[in-house]
């Protein structure tokens, strides 16, 4: 049962983190609100949230739960899955700057001013996590059916 319910957060931490990012694609813009400003900054502090609990779920799953972490090492798409990860982690460093950035912008409900440069490499970024995390996806599909090169 305590399997079963590991593997649960894992699902939840996956969606989660998903529809933070999601939400963060969608509602940003090249002249954001206040109000959207501040949602983006929410759901970027949720994928940070869901980005720790799906490591720490998942580690926990790889060492106690599940196979065993003979298989998961042992498998190239578990290693390819946690480099698409950090990889994910590493690009999503500037927009979480940005976004904290935007705070002092904000002060008396003011939307935050985005340059023309900042939001091509905003979206750009949002857009390469989005296709980065899609390929996690299909590498944990893969590494669980025990799929090796």
């Amino acid at each position: 049962m305590s399997s079963a319910f590991v593997s649960f957060l894992h699902f939840v931490a996956v969606l989660g983190l998903a529809s933070a990012l999601v939400v963060e694609w969608v509602l940003f813009s090249a002249t954001p609100t206040h109000r959207e400003a501040r949602l983006i900054q929410a759901a970027d502090r949720w994928y940070g949230l869901f980005s720790v609990m799906l490591l720490t779920v998942g580690f926990a799953r790889v060492f106690w739960f599940e196979k065993g972490s003979a298989y998961y090492f042992a498998n190239p798409f578990f290693h390819a899955k946690l480099g698409l990860f950090v990889v994910i982690g590493l690009l999503s460093i500037y927009p979480t700057l940005r976004f904290i950035k935007w705070r002092s912008q904000m002060t008396d409900g003011q939307a935050p001013v985005v340059l023309k440069h900042e939001f091509r490499t905003l979206c750009a970024l949002l857009r390469i996590e989005l296709a980065l995390l899609a390929m996690v996806l299909v590498c944990a599909t893969l590494m669980a059916r025990g799929v090796s090169f």
